[in-house]
Order: C-alpha cells, then sequence, then structure tokens
C-alpha cells in the first residue's frame, strides 16, 4: 500500500521521489562516449556495427535504414480507423495552441537608430523515438507539430528497427508522418543521436535533438549538448496530485496510477489535508492495482517511488508541491483557479476533477513533453520557441553613434578592451 506520512517528513519524501537520475552511471557514461566517437569517426559503418549488435538487426547498407513510401502507407493500412481519426483530432488541438505560441520579427526605429529581434526556424531538427513497448504515436506528435508550426523545414526522425528489419512500432510512424516528419530512419539507441549530432553518410547533421530514451539515449543527448541543441535531460514520468475532501478517490488513484504503470522509476504522490482522502485513495490504489496489465511495473514504481502526504491545510500542500516541482500537477480541490496562485513550479498544472493528466498527454493540445525530476524549477515545456532561433538586430547611423561614442569608450577601456574602444573612436575621429 502507499506509505502515508506527515508534512513534517517532507524532507523524506522530496528525496524519495526527486533521486531518482540515471544519469551518473559512469559504466554507461564511458559506453556511450565510445559509441559517439565510433560514429563520429566511422560514419555509416558504425551504425550498421551497432544496429546488428544492439538490436540484431543487419543492414547490407546505411540507407536501408531510411523508411520507405511503402512502409508508411502499409502502416497506415494496418492502422484502425477510428485510431486514425482521434489522432487527427489531436493533431488539430496540438497544432492550434501552439500557434499561439509563434513569435514574429520586431524592429523599432526611432530617429537615428533601429533595434529588433529577428525570429527564425531551425533549419533542421531530429525527433527520438523509442521503439518496441515503449513507443508513443502521442510523442512524435508533441516532437514534431511544434516543430512544424514554427516552420523547420526538415523534420528528421530516428527510431528503433524490429527485430525483422522493418519498422519497430508501425503506428509511431504514421504519427510522423501526419505530423509533417521528413525522413524516418530504423535506428536507435546513443548511435543513432550520435548520427543525429554529426551526421554521417547517410543521416544528416541536425541543429537540435528532441525525444525521450533509455539511459543510453538520455546520457548521449547530455554528451553532444553543445555540439548540437537538445530539448532538456529528461527523466522517469511522474505525477503529483493536491486534493482536498471534495476529490474521489477512485478518481485521484486512477490518476496516480497513469504514471505508476509507465516506469518502474516512476513516482506518483498524493498531497492532501484530509486524512481520509488519504486512506480511502491508498485502498483504491490497491484495488484498482489489482486490475492493470502492467500490474508488476505500477506496483515498483508504488513501492519505491510513491508516497501519500497529509497536510494541515492546502496552502502546505502547495507549498511542498512547488518545491518538488513535478512534472505533472493535478489540483484536484474544490476551488483549483483559487489554489493555482500559490503554484510556483511544474510542468503542466490540471485543474478540477474533471482535467486528468491523459487528457494532457493525448488530446488537449498543450504539449507533454515536459520537465522531470524537479527541474520544472528553470525548464519549460517543449514549444514553438524551441525550434526557432532569435537573432538581434542593431542598427545606429553616423549622428546616433557620435551621442554615444564617448560612452562606449569609456566603457570599453573600463575593460582593458583598447581595441573595442578604438572601433568607436576611429568613427568618431572620421566624423570631426
Amino acid at each position: 500500500m502507499l506509505p502515508i506520512f506527515s508534512i513534517s517528513d517532507r524532507v523524506k519524501v522530496e528525496e524519495r521521489l526527486l533521486k531518482r537520475s540515471q544519469l551518473d552511471d559512469e559504466n554507461v557514461t564511458e559506453s556511450v562516449k565510445d559509441i559517439i566517437k565510433n560514429v563520429r569517426e566511422r560514419g555509416d559503418a558504425a551504425l550498421c556495427e551497432y544496429t546488428e549488435k544492439f538490436d540484431g538487426v543487419r543492414f547490407s547498407e546505411a540507407r536501408d535504414m531510411l523508411v520507405t513510401r511503402e512502409e508508411i502507407d502499409a502502416a497506415y493500412a494496418a492502422a484502425d480507423p477510428e485510431w486514425l481519426e482521434d489522432m487527427r483530432k489531436a493533431k488539430a488541438n496540438i497544432i492550434a495552441f501552439h500557434e499561439k505560441q509563434k513569435r514574429e520579427t520586431w524592429v523599432d526605429f526611432k530617429p537615428g537608430s533601429a533595434l529588433g529581434q529577428m525570429i527564425r526556424p531551425l533549419s533542421r531538427v531530429g525527433l527520438y523515438v523509442p521503439g518496441g513497448t515503449a513507443a508513443y504515436p502521442s510523442s512524435v506528435m508533441m516532437e514534431a507539430l511544434p516543430a512544424l508550426v514554427a516552420g523547420v523545414e526538415d523534420i528528421v526522425m530516428v527510431t528503433p528497427p524490429g527485430k525483422d528489419g522493418g519498422v519497430s512500432f508501425p503506428l509511431s510512424i504514421v504519427a510522423a508522418d501526419m505530423a509533417g516528419v521528413t525522413r524516418i530512419y530504423k535506428v536507435g539507441g546513443a548511435q543513432a543521436v550520435a548520427a543525429l549530432a554529426f551526421g554521417t553518410e547517410t543521416i544528416p547533421r541536425v541543429d537540435k535533438i528532441t525525444g525521450p530514451g533509455n539511459i543510453y539515449v538520455a546520457t548521449a543527448k547530455r554528451e553532444v549538448f553543445g555540439y548540437t541543441g537538445i530539448d532538456m535531460f529528461a527523466g522517469p514520468s511522474e505525477v503529483l496530485v493536491i486534493a482536498d475532501e471534495s476529490a474521489n478517490p477512485a478518481y485521484v488513484a486512477a490518476d496516480l496510477l497513469s504514471q505508476a504503470e509507465h516506469d518502474r522509476l516512476s513516482a506518483v504522490m498524493l498531497i492532501t489535508d484530509s486524512q481520509d482522502i488519504a486512506e480511502k485513495t491508498a485502498a483504491e490504489v490497491e484495488k484498482q492495482l489489482a486490475a492493470l496489465p502492467r500490474v508488476e511495473i505500477a506496483r515498483k514504481s508504488l513501492e519505491n517511488y510513491g508516497a501519500i502526504v497529509v497536510t494541515n491545510n492546502l496552502l502546505e500542500a502547495a507549498e511542498l508541491a512547488s518545491d518538488i516541482a513535478p512534472e505533472h500537477l493535478e489540483l484536484c480541490v474544490k476551488e483549483p483557479f483559487n489554489l493555482l496562485g500559490y503554484i510556483r513550479n511544474a510542468g503542466a498544472i490540471f485543474l478540477g476533477h474533471m482535467s486528468p493528466e491523459p487528457l494532457g498527454d493525448y488530446f488537449a493540445g498543450p504539449n507533454h513533453v515536459l520537465p522531470t525530476s524537479g527541474t520544472a524549477r528553470f525548464f519549460s515545456p517543449l514549444s514553438v520557441d524551441d525550434f526557432v532561433k532569435r537573432t538581434s538586430l542593431i542598427y545606429y547611423s553616423r549622428e546616433k553613434l557620435m551621442e554615444s561614442a564617448d560612452s562606449i569608450i569609456n566603457l570599453a577601456r573600463s575593460e582593458g578592451l583598447d581595441a573595442h574602444a578604438n572601433a568607436v573612436l576611429i568613427r568618431k575621429k572620421d566624423a570631426e
């Protein structure tokens, strides 16, 4: 059963939820560094070797990794028509939400000067999509559609091959095609991240890599950061629910389990000012857990990273939740908008009893690629901003520059940068 803590145990609770990072494994880091070095030096040949070694698939040449139009059409043909229609509805919602995030180039013209900011999309981005049982077509949409809205012209996707050399999860390539992905390659793991970061004879170098993956993929993204951009350092999923006496324990339990089934490292937590809600929810979790197909995964998550905390009031609950900075935060309280102002940190906030976390995962429109492991204190959800770059624009006329010349020269000389000062001084002398 989920353990129930008092608010006085908050340090123990925070440690239970946040100390789940896998990125400190030195053996994994060294292995990933070797893979990246090999792919960087040997390109396609290394990709083929690692694909055979890790995935058991032998490609005679790297270009066979490219998903063909025939494979995409076959995936469409095998997809359930109702699923296709639901994905189209979700796509429309996701696009509508992200369209509102678009920024425009602006220039502020004043006499003798113009200052502004130019917004341009990245030229090419790479999406990493896991294969096998961890494949999520919804995540493909969430990664690709903001890039499409931003105006990225070349969206490249990598995903591990199936044992037969085909696509590991056909619905993912259907989602990719629906979302405007231009090329899909059947390659996964750290080697795929390296290929996207540095390019090979077959896979082009990208400006930014997004998407979740296992410890090797996450570590590889960390290692290539700086050579290419990445979205964030993602960890296992998590949900935190704040509930008061108006909450339905069955709803809360279901929402906790919706994250627990993701991964053995997933964290789930309920904070409530009601001892009655705490006890009833714990009982409901046990009841619903038994019926889950992924019961063993969910149980491990609950045992290792699950918790219920009873506070004296909802403000204490909001304070603890903000310190934890969860990926998903549900406000299952009578007046959720009143409590919202007290929340400082969260990846996504779900307000009210009828806004469960899966609403955001699949359909509502906001992005479900969210900061985890407390990084919502400084990271934000994936957005259109992740797929554009901002360039400053600066123009001064001769007269305007002369007005500021002495100040610029003085500031440059105060830092010991005489050449900086001279770049203005030479113009000042010429003007005189």
